[in-house]
C-alpha cells in the first residue's frame, strides 16, 4: 500500500481537481515549468531546424538517388520527429524522476496528501507527453517550411508522437523509480537510446542492417514509430501493418504504466 492510500483523507468531491486529482500533480508540473519554457521553446525550435539543415539538407546532398525514391530530406524527417519524441521522452522520464525520489523528494510530499501512487504518475507523464507534443509540433512547422510534408495524413503525426512519447515514458518511468543513482540513467541512453537512435531506421532502411541487428530495430518501439511518421508525412503504406504498429505501441505503454504504478507505489510507502 502506498503512503497516499495509508493515510490518505478523503478526497475533495467539488471541482475538476476534485474529481480528477492526476490534474493537481500536471498542474504543479506546468507551474514549476513557467520558469524554464523559454528557453525549451528555443531549444524547441531550434534543435530540428539544425537536425533538418544539417542532416537532411547537409547529408542529403551526397546522397543523389534518394531511399527508395524518396529524398533524403523527406525520408529523415519523419524519423527525425519520432527520434527527438524519443529522447525528450525519455530525457523527461529519468533525471526528474530520479531527482523526485532521491534528492528534491517532491514525491513524497505529493504522496503525503490525497494523492496516489497513480495521480503522481499520471500527473507526470501526462506533462512528459506536453513536453514531447510541443516540441513535435514545432518540429512539423520547420518539416512544413522545408516542404517535406507531402500527405494529409501529417495532421495525424501529433497523435503518433504521443503514442511514441507514452511508450517510452511509461516504461522508463518504471526503471528510473527504481534506481538510485543517476549512473544507471546514463547507462540506459549509452546502451538503449542511442543504438535505437542510430539503428532504428532514422537514418538509413533497416533492411540494409545485418539479419540480427535488423531484428533488434524491429523489437525497439522506435522503429514502429519512424515507420509511423514517415507512412503520415509521404502518403506511403508502412512497413508493417497500421494496427500492428499501433497496439505493439499501446504494449509498451500499458505494461510500462503497470510497472510504473507498482514500483511508484512500492517506494512512496511509510
Amino acid at each position: 500500500m502506498s503512503l497516499a492510500d495509508a493515510v490518505a483523507p478523503p478526497r475533495p468531491k467539488t471541482g475538476l481537481v476534485g474529481r480528477f486529482p492526476v490534474l493537481a500533480v500536471l498542474e504543479y508540473h506546468l507551474v514549476a515549468y513557467r520558469r524554464t519554457w523559454r528557453s525549451g521553446a528555443f531549444s524547441s525550435f531550434l534543435l530540428p531546424l539544425l537536425t533538418v539543415v544539417g542532416f537532411g539538407v547537409g547529408v542529403g546532398a551526397y546522397v543523389d538517388a534518394g531511399v527508395g525514391g524518396v529524398p533524403y530530406l523527406d525520408f529523415i524527417v519523419p524519423g527525425l520527429i519520432a527520434s527527438t519524441a524519443l529522447q525528450i521522452a525519455v530525457g523527461e522520464s529519468t533525471w526528474p524522476v530520479l531527482r523526485n525520489f532521491e534528492w528534491v523528494k517532491i514525491y513524497f510530499g505529493q504522496a503525503a496528501t490525497p494523492l496516489r501512487a497513480a495521480d503522481i504518475v499520471g500527473g507526470h507523464l501526462a506533462f512528459v507527453l506536453f513536453r514531447v507534443l510541443t516540441s513535435s509540433l514545432a518540429f512539423l512547422l520547420v518539416a512544413g517550411l522545408f516542404g517535406t510534408l507531402h500527405s494529409a495524413w501529417a495532421l495525424a503525426t501529433p497523435l503518433l508522437v504521443l503514442l511514441i512519447a507514452i511508450s517510452v515514458a511509461a516504461p522508463v518511468f518504471a526503471f528510473s523509480s527504481a534506481v538510485r543513482s543517476d549512473n544507471y540513467v546514463a547507462m540506459l541512453f549509452r546502451f538503449a537510446v542511442i543504438p535505437m537512435t542510430l539503428f532504428a531506421g532514422v537514418f538509413f532502411p533497416v533492411e540494409s542492417l545485418p539479419v540480427v541487428l535488423r531484428w533488434l530495430a524491429y523489437v525497439s518501439p522506435l522503429w514502429h514509430g519512424v515507420d509511423l511518421c514517415r507512412a503520415a508525412t509521404l502518403g506511403l503504406a508502412p512497413a508493417w501493418s497500421v494496427p500492428g504498429h499501433l497496439l505493439y505501441l499501446a504494449a509498451w505503454g500499458f505494461v510500462g504504466w503497470l510497472l510504473a504504478r507498482s514500483q511508484f507505489r512500492r517506494r512512496l510507502v511509510i
